[in-house]
């Protein structure tokens, strides 16, 4: 049997630089995850550290496995992490099904909100979706209360499929065709 590993894809944007995250990341990262502002529409609860590490460590996993996941996203001027982005396939228990379909996800660190980096970033993962996926849709879920995803969402050409819960929580279910 042949394994092949990949690794993540960098994208640059006019602000930022998608790339793989790095282990000096996690004090950001872990820091980003504890922050309430953050977490308040992804599943609505500050992350411990330890947590926050668990989830870390299922990026690296994602790309080799799967030959996709998220992107750490790279501020150009600072250097420093503020968020990521990417797609993932979560085997999430939610009805209708995702599994096997590119699912597509974003955060950003309260610093760097209200600033259409979020916008500029998911522009370019979606065309790299594009460019990768062969024509496949991808799909993303949101709260409904989320309004600046929402946005995010529709700019990137993201319809909304239908309603539907999450960990018992509203969710919005949208997808996107490739153009």
């Amino acid at each position: 049997m042949t394994t092949t590993i990949r690794t993540a894809a960098i994208l640059e944007t006019e602000r930022t630089i998608l790339r793989a995250h790095a282990l000096d990341d996690f004090d950001a990262y872990a820091q980003m995850w504890a922050d309430p502002v953050v977490c308040r529409f992804i599943g609505g609860k500050v992350r411990t550290r330890e947590e926050s590490w668990m989830r870390f460590l299922r990026h690296a996993g994602l790309w080799s496995l799967i030959g996709y996941g998220y992107w750490a996203i790279e501020d150009k001027a600072t250097g420093r992490f503020i968020g990521e982005a990417g797609f993932h396939d979560m085997k999430r228990d939610i009805t209708p099904s995702l599994e096997g379909m590119p699912e597509a996800g974003w955060v950003l660190a309260s610093e760097a909100h209200g600033k259409g980096i979020a916008s500029e970033v998911v522009s370019r993962m979606v065309t790299w979706a594009d460019e990768t996926f062969g024509g496949a849709r991808t799909v993303c879920i949101i709260a409904p209360e989320n309004g600046p995803s929402l946005n995010v969402a529709f700019r990137a050409g993201y319809a909304e499929v239908l309603r539907t819960t999450y960990h018992g929580e509203p969710t919005i279910l949208l997808e996107r065709l490739p153009t």
